[in-house]
């Protein structure tokens, strides 16, 4: 039997600038075990993931992930353009750790509330790759809030932020300093990618990264292990 996945998240789960996990999420199974539906949408923070949920209800799966947050994170990073992002995304308020949890919290007490899915909730990918440094000190911080939220509301919190960061313990890559990625720079990895066909991964190997092209969105090793946690928490369904 099928397993209807809707998988939701920002531009990790769009997938325009990362590896995309879910197309990785089903070569990991058999041929029609699992088919995974995509609610990604560049640059969102929780409280616009909040606002888009009517799609999913709409059509309830069967299981549920949610990777939400990154964007919240690198919010509370010095360099990080708040004032554009607020604009951009129509926020209401300043992005804060407090809010961030509020809209998590919000996010999956509807998803229970309007349906009967497995709802899991995703640690975040590590920011950066160097694990003494802000931006992954960031990460960390808001995948401890999302196992919080996960712990209140009953619901798995799928190690993904644990199991990157033992990917990196144990490669020991250069220690890249972290930079704050802007539109132009995104814009370029595309270019990089469309024009001069360079795969991701080879635009991550030549910036020295292990696991991301630009220390935030996922070259094939960073997203395979995306792939990897949710393959691991999916729930087995009976034919």
């Amino acid at each position: 039997m099928t397993t209807r996945l809707a998988c939701l998240g920002d531009s990790l789960t769009r997938a325009q600038f990362s590896v995309d996990y879910l197309a990785l999420l089903e070569r990991r199974r058999p041929p029609g075990d699992v088919r995974p539906v995509r609610f990604g949408v560049n640059g969102d923070f929780a409280y616009n993931l909040l606002q888009r949920l009517d799609a999913v209800v709409a059509d309830p799966p069967d299981a549920i992930t949610v990777l939400i947050g990154t964007n919240d994170a690198r919010a509370s990073l010095a360099g990080f353009p708040i004032e554009q992002a607020m604009k951009r995304k129509k926020l209401p308020e300043r992005p804060s750790a407090d809010w961030f949890q509020q809209c998590l919290g919000a996010v999956v007490a509807r998803l229970r509330a309007e349906t009967d899915a497995t709802i899991s909730l995703l640690s975040l990918p590590v920011l950066g790759q160097q694990l003494d440094g802000a931006a992954a000190h960031a990460s960390s911080s808001y995948s401890r809030m999302i196992a919080e939220v996960a712990a209140t509301n009953r619901v798995p919190c799928l190690p993904l932020h644990e199991r990157q960061t033992e990917e990196l313990c144990e490669a020991s890559p250069p220690p890249v300093p972290y930079r704050e990625v802007t539109p132009a720079a995104a814009i370029g990895v595309l270019a990089q990618h469309a024009v001069l066909h360079r795969s991701l991964d080879t635009i991550s190997r030549r910036r020295g990264l292990l696991l991301t092209t630009d220390h935030v969105h996922q070259n094939s090793r960073g997203a395979s292990l995306i792939a990897e946690v949710i393959d691991a928490g999916l729930p087995v369904r009976s034919a």
